[in-house]
């Protein structure tokens, strides 16, 4: 493809780049065959799932058969209490240090025992023993808010009263029963730690060894776009799956940072955080160039050395990361000789330009991977440099979903007075009542299998936290479910009722590929499961019911899914829209942060900030929204669903100039006084804008308007101009750029969601919400006074503004706010009306408007005159329903 002489001669190696030992061998060695399986499960979370599940039940159903001979026991009752240890325990116990594993295996036969003997004692009284199981299932929730051991010791007093029933294990046996359950645990303890030893440091090798891999696909898929006889808009597509599973994988790698036992050297941690960064944010730029140079007639030199360095970058083993400067030094040469050619033609010259930047990244990729391999070397020497600090929490292994924003939701609703237990006792009370009405319907199509109803209304609170998350669960299970009975009759079939060995392991086949399959989609789960649950059934059941008892067990799980649905929608609801409007909320603070934090590096070149740990908090908070947005059924063009497709968009766009800002932001800036404020006045304003519909999400009224920036970042740019060119230059127009870029990807997201957007150089425009309506009602009502006095400019004094709202209807007190306006329209001050009471302090003086607002009561104006000498100056509100 290229010809003698094409390139500098990459064959030689240096010092510098021999030392590949400085990065672990398995992150950064040659290409290998199973890479593919590091890219689609990073870290291998599903795969040591599916292990440990293997490892946990032939260990657990080969003791309970032991021990039933040695203790003279029926085999069956021996393989399900032990079967109970290795199934919970690979499902529920995934602590990362030897320690808390050993303490949560070994203490899961105590409650499983106790609750089997109280089970034993009711003697076949089925009232109480189903009143039982709905009271453990509720204690099972709430248990769950206290912890990974609490939850565990509620699941297992469930599955006790379920076996118990099951089994029907009389009294006499229930302590032979523990000693069985007691040797299981132990016994699937050691088998762990022997076979599935916790290796966290381990895990985030192999996943930053996926961030290699997938590294490598962007870096082929460009490749692919600039063949110009290949299908480019394929290319652009893979290329784009790719950099969306890096960014997950990256972000990954910062939650497993956060794990203990991992990041033992914080400032190391932190260095690898920000150089994994830069490298995302350079492949991110790289992909981004081809995509764009797919559109252009690229020169035939100039698309030589584009493909030459990107087959280098996808090449070059991470050891030898500086082998990718003479690539890129190769491809700016071939651009400047286009922008030099006074005679090329304009597509020429994009092309150029395009080109000239991916050398640059070529060179930014260089450096961020020459640094991660140096860490061994690093030390946190510099003042700016600051110790790692979390900002993604993994749940499960797996990144955040709907569960942080429902939790802000009911919080948030739920402060005051009877409603703070609610976030207690709100699933509980689903669970209970679910079940109440769960256990007679299953009760009355097969009373020796009602439980099949109670797993359904357990399975469906578990881990959903909207409508939609349930219902999407309930086709999981639906689909799961009989894909997983035709398989499994099918296997019966083949293997038959007598061969003992082979049916054991079609069991723990498929538990352990349904294991290693859940987090990918919890229909693969049911289908390993129900495979080896009809393995069971065909113990018992002749060929011609298996497909009536396989058919109640989808009605059961069901009707369980939908009441428990049904109870959770109306019982202390929590709408969908609510959650994912927290979600999108919690992204604008997560933005507000960086913003702020680029503020402060800017003015304080000493300052411990952590721009890229800000940028990765909006990714992880971007990924959340992705996730809870995701509809249960793709609408089609129209329906209400684009509208939160459109607005995601927004934001994944607002998130890629979130990321360039945080990189290129991180600098020392000396600039001139007026230019340094200029620059404050920029993120001053930006921040306020953030603000501003922060405080729309959370009451609902758009109160004020977002303000753009982009004019007051061309008129520093046009300051800036004259100002000599270099690096730190370069970075700051770079900033600039991706915050007026910011700006307008977020004026577009606050005019979708509702607040309004102050055109350049005029104030908001006026809107027509009903709220609106009726102050400008009032306000024309009241009217100007003719005698009002304006505040001129010798009236410099400031006073505390102070008083009461009072209401005859609402005793306690209204929520409310207090706005402060000036005789020229500006906003002076705001406050929020506290148990009847409100302060605004540094009240300019003069007379103004003041404005009361609120949910209960139309808004209200009246003049109020502050005094520069009155030092305070109160002033009482009589609100009128």
């Amino acid at each position: 493809m290229t010809t003698p002489g094409t390139l500098p001669d990459l064959s030689v190696t240096t010092e510098s780049t021999a030392d590949a030992g400085l990065a672990p061998h398995r992150v950064a060695g040659p290409r290998r065959w199973w890479d593919w399986v590091l890219a689609a499960d990073p870290g291998l979370g599903q795969l040591q799932s599916g292990w440990r599940s293997l490892v946990a039940m032939v260990t657990s159903l080969a003791v309970g058969y032991w021990m039933a001979g040695a203790l003279n026991i029926p085999a069956m009752i021996g393989m399900m209490v032990a079967g109970m240890m290795g199934l919970m325990s690979a499902f529920a116990v995934a602590e990362n240090t030897w320690d808390r594993l050993a303490r949560a295996i070994l203490w899961m036969p105590f409650p499983y025992s106790v609750v089997l003997w109280v089970c034993a004692s009711l003697d076949g009284r089925r009232l109480a023993q189903m009143t039982l199981m709905v009271a453990a299932l509720a204690l099972t929730f709430l248990l769950a808010r206290f912890g990974p051991f609490a939850l565990i010791t509620g699941m297992m007093l469930f599955n006790g009263l379920m076996v118990g029933m099951l089994a029907g294990i009389p009294a006499s046996l229930v302590g032979k029963a523990f000693a069985v359950a007691l040797v299981a645990a132990a016994a699937v303890l050691a088998t762990r730690l022997l076979l599935c030893f916790p290796m966290p440091r381990e895990d985030l090798l192999r996943t930053q060894r996926a961030f290699v891999v997938e590294a490598r696909r962007v870096a082929d898929a460009a490749v692919d776009a600039l063949d110009p006889d290949a299908d480019q808009q394929r290319a652009v597509r893979r290329m784009t799956r790719a950099l969306r599973r890096l960014n997950i994988t990256t972000v990954t790698i910062d939650g497993r940072l956060a794990q203990p036992e991992v990041a033992a050297d914080p400032a190391a941690a932190e260095l690898l955080h920000r150089h994994l960064f830069d490298a995302e944010l350079a492949l991110r730029g790289i992909g981004q160039a081809a995509a764009d140079l797919t559109r252009l007639p690229v020169p035939g030199p100039l698309r030589e050395a584009l493909a030459v360095g990107l087959v280098l970058a996808r090449d070059t083993p991470l050891g030898r990361a500086e082998g990718l400067r003479p690539a890129a030094a190769h491809i700016q040469e071939r651009a400047e000789a286009i922008l030099r050619d006074a005679t090329a033609s304009p597509d020429d010259v994009e092309a150029a330009v395009l080109a000239r930047r991916t050398g640059d990244l070529l060179d930014t990729l260089a450096d961020a991977l020459g640094s991660w391999l140096a860490l061994g070397r690093r030390t946190c020497a510099n003042p700016a440099d600051v110790p790692f600090q979390p900002t993604v929490a993994l749940e499960n292994d797996r990144l955040p979903g709907s569960a942080g924003p429902a939790r802000r939701v009911l919080a948030a609703g739920t402060e005051t007075g009877w409603r703070r237990v609610v976030p207690y006792i709100r699933v509980p009370a689903h669970a209970a009542i679910a079940a109440a009405v769960v256990c007679p319907i299953a009760d009355a199509i097969d009373p020796r299998r009602f439980y099949w109803g109670l797993v359904g209304v357990m399975i469906t609170l578990f881990g959903t936290n909207t409508t939609h998350e349930r219902l999407r669960k309930f086709a999981h299970r639906m689909v799961g479910t009989a894909v997983g009975a035709v398989l499994g009759i099918v296997l019966l079939h083949l293997i038959g009722r007598d061969h003992v060995y082979a049916t054991l392991a079609v069991i723990v086949a498929g538990l352990s590929l349904g294991a290693w399959g859940i987090q990918r989609a919890y229909a693969c789960w049911v289908v390993g499961l129900v495979v080896a649950l009809t393995q069971l059934y065909g113990m018992t059941t002749p060929d011609s019911g298996m497909e009536h008892l396989l058919g109640e067990r989808i009605l059961d799980n069901g009707i369980g899914i939908l009441v428990a649905t049904a109870c959770a929608a109306l019982i202390f609801p929590l709408s969908r829209r609510t959650v994912v409007k927290e979600a999108e909320r919690g992204w604008v603070d997560a933005l507000a942060q960086v913003i702020q934090q680029v503020e402060r590096r800017w003015d304080g070149p000493e300052a411990p900030v952590r721009l890229r740990g800000a940028a990765r908090t909006v990714d992880a908070a971007l990924l959340q929204v992705q996730g809870i947005v995701r509809p249960l059924v793709r609408m089609p063009l129209g329906v209400r669903g684009p509208s939160a497709d459109h607005r995601v968009a927004l934001l994944a766009t607002a998130t890629g100039h979130a990321r360039t800002l945080a990189a290129a932001a991180d600098i020392d800036v000396d600039l001139p006084p007026r230019l340094a404020e200029r620059a404050r006045l920029v993120t001053q304003t930006l921040t306020a804008s953030l603000k501003e519909l922060d405080r729309f999400y959370a009451t609902g009224d758009p109160e004020g308007a977002w303000r753009r920036v982009g004019p007051l970042v061309r008129e520093l740019e046009t300051e800036l101009a004259p100002s000599a060119p270099g690096p730190r230059a370069d970075r700051l127009r770079t900033a600039l750029r991706e915050i007026a870029a910011l700006d307008e990807a977020l004026a577009a997201y606050a005019e979708q969601a509702g607040l309004p957007v102050a055109a350049p150089g005029r104030t908001a425009p006026v809107t027509t919400t009903p709220m609106q309506r009726t102050t400008r009602a009032l306000m024309a009502a009241w009217g100007e006074p003719q005698a009002r006095t304006r505040a001129t400019g010798t009236d410099t004094g400031t006073a505390r503004l102070t008083g009461t709202v009072a209401c005859d209807l609402h005793p306690e007190g209204c929520p409310a706010w207090i706005t402060v306006i000036s005789a020229r329209g500006k906003r002076l001050a705001k406050a929020q009306v506290n148990r009847g009471a409100y302060t605004l302090d540094a009240v300019p003086a003069g007379t103004h408007t003041l404005v009361v607002s609120g949910e209960r009561h139309a808004p209200r104006a009246e003049l109020v005159t502050v005094d520069q000498d009155a030092g305070t100056v109160r002033h009482d509100i009589a609100r009128t329903p």
